[in-house]
């Protein structure tokens, strides 16, 4: 059995969107393999991780590289979680940030995921200052 090779660069456009369509965030069809290929392209820094030439797990970071961080698509195939490659991901992914100087990293957490980044030491933000968002249906 290989082990997992993981890596900093891009995957191709149609193993992300196979792997992103494992998480469900994409249950009304609005983004098509060339939309999330694109936005991953913009991206600050990437980790893959692969097994036997299959991604398997996915994180990215978008950033300005001096202050600002935001952490987005951590994602790990069913197949592989709960087996620490979540974990390993962040773990890159939030090295890379120090090893940059940066120390405002903040992120949007899938639903009922909140004690797997509280272990890395995120916080939730105060009910006085929540994020907010904006989703625009169509233009």
């Amino acid at each position: 059995m290989q082990p997992f090779e993981c890596t900093s660069t891009l995957p191709r456009k149609e193993e992300f969107f196979s792997l992103y369509e494992t998480t469900g965030w994409n249950g009304n069809g609005v983004y098509t393999p060339e939309i999330l290929y694109s936005a991953i392209c913009n991206s600050w820094y990437v980790i893959t991780v692969y097994k036997n030439d299959h991604l398997v797990g996915f994180g990215r970071i978008l950033s300005d590289g001096v202050y600002q961080t935001f952490i987005c698509d951590l994602i790990v195939h069913p197949d592989y979680q709960n087996k620490g490659m979540g974990r390993a991901i962040l773990n890159q992914l939030l090295e890379k940030c120090k090893s940059s100087g940066i120390r405002w990293v903040q992120l949007s957490s899938a639903k009922n995921k909140q004690s797997f980044y509280k272990k890395f030491g995120f916080q939730e933000r105060p009910a006085d200052a929540p994020g907010m968002q904006l989703f625009f249906e169509s233009y």
